[in-house]
């Protein structure tokens, strides 16, 4: 069964706040939950799909589901994939509305990774790798950076590119955690933080959340909004595979046809991406896998502006993304599915909406790319593509 236009989605919601010390976890669900349904024009008591992961409280979705007084729930879903969760719950979210198990699903994402305690339990792993003295993310991500350029003449200059996109777009978010304007140079003056990464290669760290509603095609269409069609979705697992994991790519090698397969669509027909970037290395890697340029030409894809909106190669993370303007509770993906509707929805920041937008990706990465890790890509369409 395919969930091609199968559902769609209707509200979204990104909390304004990046530092939030007097808000609490379930506070920041409650506040995007409510932003979405409204955004929407639904109320909480439509809602009967309900679609978290780790970071909400409690007894998974059911605490939530309490604390927002939700009565009327007939679909439950906690999957947890890291920061690639929400676009794990969207397209479960899409397949339960096309199976007739929910008609109005609600996709949640908070938490308070700069202001309050972040984490969760460690992996069983950690006591047989940590010794090593690689504590992941950054060595995990570090190493799969030096992989690269060993491979593939990959250079430090040319990573730096894609924090300096994001930097580009930022200057006109008003929300953005950091809006200044970089350079290449500024990126790499940076201090070294995990060789070859600069801290200017380092997603920022803040509080907040978001959240996605989706409904049903007979439901989107009796409502005002604008909506977003769900064209196609990809999962992938890639794990170490007993220590001879290959570093060079990322699970969006599988994810990425599948989702291009359901949607019927190629990389060549994309307007605008939204790709996970929690380090600039994992940009270079999505771009590659998901078929936008040849392994090993990440580096020069993104070179003299490749990225930038509104006309580079392949506008991305007009928001700034997580390099420059939010990854909240350092899981980013919400914030990736939450422009490229933007973007659709023609309602992006003007200088960096991207003309005639109706075809969008949406790729999310969870885990170390240089050990475990899960992969989701979305392939999101304007109401009439």
């Amino acid at each position: 069964m395919s969930i091609k236009r199968k559902a769609f989605i209707v509200g979204a919601y990104e909390h304004p706040g990046r530092r939030l010390p007097d808000t609490s976890v379930p506070q920041i669900h409650a506040e995007v939950a409510l932003g979405a349904v409204a955004d929407a024009g639904l109320t909480l008591d439509d809602v009967d799909g309900l679609f978290t992961g780790r970071d909400t409280p409690g007894a998974g979705g059911l605490s939530l589901a309490d604390y927002l007084g939700l009565r009327n729930l007939t679909y439950l879903d906690s999957t947890e994939s890291g920061g690639a969760s929400p676009l794990y719950h969207v397209g479960h979210a899409a397949a339960a509305i096309a199976m007739g198990k929910c008609s109005v699903a609600l996709v949640t994402l908070a938490g308070k990774a700069r202001s309050g305690a972040g984490g969760g339990a460690a992996p069983p792993e950690d006591p047989f790798e940590l010794i090593f003295g690689a504590r992941p993310p950054l060595a995990s991500y570090a190493l799969a950076a030096r992989r690269h350029m060993y491979e593939f003449g990959t250079t430090s200059a040319q990573l730096a590119e894609v924090k300096v996109a994001a930097s580009l777009h930022a200057q006109h978010n008003p929300n953005a955690f950091l809006r200044k304007r970089l350079t290449v140079d500024d990126v790499l003056n940076s201090p070294l933080v995990s060789d070859p990464l600069h801290r200017g290669d380092c997603c920022v760290v803040t509080d907040g959340g978001g959240a996605i509603v989706l409904v049903s095609p007979e439901i989107a269409r009796d409502l005002p909004r604008r909506s977003v069609a769900v064209l196609g979705h990809g999962e992938a697992a890639k794990h170490s595979d007993g220590g001879k994991v290959d570093v060079t790519y990322t699970g969006a090698a599988s994810a990425g046809p599948r989702a291009f397969a359901e949607a019927g669509v190629t990389p060549a027909d994309i307007d605008y991406a939204s790709l996970y970037d929690s380090f600039t290395i994992a940009v270079v890697e999505q771009l590659e896998d998901l078929g936008f340029c040849a392994k090993g030409e990440g580096g020069a894809f993104v070179q003299d502006g490749g990225l930038v909106a509104p006309f580079g190669k392949l506008p991305f993370n007009t928001d700034g993304g997580g390099l420059a303007n939010n990854h909240p509770t350092n899981r980013g993906g919400i914030t990736k599915i939450i422009e490229a509707v933007r973007q659709l929805r023609e309602e992006a920041n003007a200088p960096v909406q991207v003309p005639d937008c109706a075809l969008a990706l949406v790729s999310g990465i969870g885990g170390d790319l240089a050990a475990r890790m899960r992969s989701a890509v979305l392939v999101l369409g304007r109401q009439d593509a």
